[in-house]
């Protein structure tokens, strides 16, 4: 669905990354693993329009898209769950839902019937529907940026750290809801540190080291490299 191919982005004369080029497939979870500073969010922001690549091309359903600004990549059905949630602490649950079906505002039906969906995807959302969405505890305010993307309806969701902050209860709560999502066919391109949960559900993996892309595979291929293991992974508990 999406070809990422030679992207480099920079910020200011420094290269965060240098010549990327991975496939998002259709209808898979697609996970990028890597160590702090790898350029993990750097992708995920070039992707979504809001830094833009300083050379090489991102193709959606063979439609050149980098160079578009974030508005625009939304309207063709990027949207990202950003890293800490970054809700709007002072708007209501319900009205943070809706402010994710900004970029189909006139489809007042679709959008009622949208909320009413998420609302019945999590109960907890409906349950504070009126609360202010700054009272919610970390695992429902990802939930409620995780429902709010969705009321965008799209093609590609795009997942910055989902895990950050959260208690492990909470995290196997958000990764059974990717999961969820995943089993329905939506597509997925997932950044996550907890990289044992996020190959748990993974279709397919990219390891980002210092802005290169240096291994791509799946997951069943990593218990076979005890190098790539190491390095980003950690050594695996005994069982």
């Amino acid at each position: 669905m999406l070809e990422i191919r030679d992207i480099h982005t920079s910020y200011g004369k420094i290269a965060a990354l240098k010549g990327v080029s991975l496939d998002i497939a259709d209808g898979g979870l697609t996970c990028l693993l890597g160590p702090n500073g790898a350029g993990k969010t750097t992708l995920i922001w070039t992707i979504a329009g809001i830094l833009k690549a300083r050379a090489g091309s991102m193709k959606l359903d063979g439609e050149e898209i980098a160079g578009l600004r974030a508005p625009q990549i939304v309207g063709k059905g990027i949207v990202t769950v950003p890293e800490n949630r970054l809700v709007f602490p002072e708007m209501t649950v319900r009205d943070n839902l809706i402010a994710g079906s900004f970029s189909r505002r006139k489809d007042k039906g679709g959008v009622a019937r949208d909320l009413e969906e998420v609302l019945e995807r999590f109960p907890r959302l409906r349950e504070r529907a009126n609360q202010d969405a700054g009272t919610l505890s970390g695992g429902e305010q990802q939930m409620l940026a995780v429902g709010r993307a969705l009321m965008a309806r799209p093609k590609i969701l795009l997942m910055d750290e989902p895990s950050t902050g959260l208690a492990p209860i909470i995290v196997e709560e958000i990764f059974q809801i990717i999961g969820q999502l995943r089993d329905e066919g939506k597509t997925i391109f997932l950044v996550e540190q907890n990289a044992h949960m996020a190959l748990d559900y993974a279709d397919h993996f990219y390891l980002l080291e210092q802005g290169h892309v240096t291994f791509g595979g799946v997951p069943g291929e990593v218990d076979h490299d005890e190098l790539i293991q190491r390095a980003y992974l950690g050594a695996r508990k005994a069982s």
